[in-house]
């Protein structure tokens, strides 16, 4: 499913960030879980911003999302697909949801990554 207007993807595999990240592709990673689930697992270079305090981060969002791809994470995509389909009703298209979350990051890409 693809955004129309922006021709991003609505959700984006793991191993596709990782590799826009190994390109250096300007790629902002948003994790919208809770800190507790920050702690146990996440992915290096991430911001933290848990999913109830998008809507008071929408400016910083949009600024960011000016410069850079938003790729938003959770545990397993749920949230993060949510705050997508939110940023981009509120104009913010240049987003994409991480699919499977950390959870597939862990299993696809970097082993590394604890899992919970």
């Amino acid at each position: 499913m693809e955004d129309s207007e922006a021709g991003i993807p609505i959700e984006t595999p793991p191993g596709a960030v990782k590799a826009w990240l190994d390109a250096g592709e300007a790629v902002a990673l948003i994790d919208v879980r809770e800190p507790f689930e920050h702690t146990l697992a996440r992915i290096e270079g991430c911001e933290l911003m848990p999913m109830n305090t998008v809507p008071a981060c929408l400016e910083q969002l949009q600024q960011t999302a000016a410069g850079k791809l938003l790729v938003v994470y959770c545990h397993h995509g749920v949230r993060s697909l949510n705050v997508v389909s939110w940023l981009r009703a509120h104009g913010v298209a240049n987003c994409t949801s991480m699919a499977g979350g950390i959870e597939a990051w862990s299993l696809e890409v970097d082993r590394k990554v604890g899992r919970y």
